[in-house]
Parts: C-alpha cells; sequence; structure tokens
C-alpha cells in the first residue's frame, strides 16, 4: 500500500513538469523583403601568365612580367591595402602523349592578383592600365555593396510586415488570433553582396556597365495563438466589482 501511494504521488509530481515542457501553439512564417541598390565597390581578378622551357626562366620571365603590372597599378593610385596575390602557380607541359610517358616540353607560370576599387568609374580605366603593363589574363570583376547589411534595414523592418500579414492569414483561416512573437530569427548574415561577373578578355577603352542588384532579406519569426474566444472574452471579475 505505502509503495501505492508512492507512486500516485510522483504521477501527479510528474504531470505539471511535463505539461510545462509541452511546446506553445505557435504559427511560423517566413516574411521577404528586398531592395535595389547600385554597387559602390569593385573587385578585378587579373594577372600574368608565361610560358618557357625551363621551370626557372617560366618563373623569372612571369615575376618580371608581374613586377610591370604591380608598378602600373601604383601609378595609377591603387593603394597597396588593395592588391592582393591571388594565386602563384607552375605546372608543368608535356607533349602530345603517343602511346607511352609524355615527356615535359615546358613550363607554364601563373601569377594572379586581386583589385579592389573603392572609385566605380576607374574599374574601365584601371583594366586598360591592366592590359597595358602586360596582363594577359583578365579573370573578370566582382561589383559589389559594401554595407549591405546597413541599406537592408528599411528591408527588414519590410520583412517584418510581410511576414506578420503570413501569419494573420493563417490565424484566420484556423480560428485563432495572434500572441506575443516567440521568436525570430534572420536567415543567413549579409556582407559584400556580388552583383554580377563578367568574364573573358578585354580591350582598351573598356565598357563597363555596372547595373543595379536586387538585395533581399529573409525573416522567420513563431507567434503564439490563442482561441478567439480565449482572446475576446472578458477578464473575470471580483466579487467586489460585481457588487
Amino acid at each position: 500500500m505505502p509503495l501505492a501511494v508512492a507512486f500516485a504521488a510522483a504521477a501527479l509530481l510528474a504531470t505539471p513538469a511535463l505539461a510545462q515542457t509541452a511546446p506553445p501553439a505557435m504559427i511560423s512564417v517566413t516574411g521577404e523583403a528586398t531592395i535595389s541598390v547600385p554597387p559602390d565597390t569593385a573587385r578585378i581578378d587579373a594577372g600574368v601568365a608565361s610560358d618557357a622551357k625551363t621551370a626557372r626562366e617560366a618563373i623569372e620571365t612571369n615575376n618580371a612580367a608581374m613586377g610591370k603590372v604591380l608598378l602600373a597599378l601604383k601609378g595609377a593610385g591603387i593603394e597597396e591595402k588593395d592588391i592582393q596575390t591571388s594565386r602563384l602557380s607552375l605546372q608543368p607541359q608535356y607533349a602530345p602523349n603517343r602511346g607511352g610517358a609524355s615527356p615535359i616540353v615546358g613550363y607554364h607560370a601563373g601569377n594572379r592578383v586581386t583589385v579592389r576599387l573603392h572609385d566605380i568609374a576607374k574599374v574601365g580605366s584601371v583594366i586598360d592600365t591592366l592590359v597595358g603593363a602586360g596582363a594577359n589574363d583578365i579573370g573578370g570583376i566582382d561589383f559589389m555593396v559594401s554595407e549591405a547589411s546597413k541599406l537592408l534595414d528599411a528591408a527588414r523592418e519590410q520583412a517584418v510586415a510581410d511576414a506578420r500579414r503570413k501569419a494573420e492569414i493563417y490565424a484566420k483561416a484556423a480560428g485563432v488570433t495572434l500572441g506575443a512573437p516567440l521568436s525570430i530569427a534572420e536567415e543567413g548574415s549579409p556582407g559584400p553582396m556580388p552583383f554580377r561577373k563578367l568574364s573573358g578578355g578585354m580591350a582598351a577603352a573598356t565598357p563597363i556597365a555596372q547595373g543595379e542588384e536586387t538585395l533581399a532579406v529573409t525573416v522567420n519569426i513563431s507567434w503564439a495563438i490563442k482561441r478567439r474566444s480565449e482572446a475576446s472574452s472578458p477578464s473575470p471579475r471580483t466579487s467586489r466589482e460585481r457588487g
């Protein structure tokens, strides 16, 4: 008998704990908003490729050519902090395979740099400078927004409003009302956002059109919900208020 009483008491004590851990009733939706902005930063990928019969000759030729490119960029007013080596390579070149082992007939050396520009208007002239100084491998251009997160602040408010609009539609269809938000989470973390990449060789007097790009923000929000009768019923009055 004492054992049965102990089990019953334990069950009664466990019931409130289980009720407290049950997840609250909620509606979870996703809100979205976008804005269109022009870029304010550009990143140019360029390099020098050199071929020679020996590895040493290929490296020395490539180093001399890249030295001229770096001097030309400095002369164009590009600061050293905005020029970064992105890749160095040295690869053997083999003769066509005719069924046996292919001998090495030369070497291919490459040196690539990334140039960051804070003035979009200089993109065309800097490409001309690179090509004129001997850069024979222009990889492409990335146009970016440097403060995308700050520019998205207004869109964040619109995304929350969009999420609430959707939640209210679901709540009405389900016969419930929205309570307070239980959680708000933004997808991703916007940083510098690339616009588009232009690849291929470019000649002198290169025309550049940076255009605009759409920045997007997405927010996930969960609202507590309650029955309409609970939301509309007045709070119970005390005996003193009824009197």
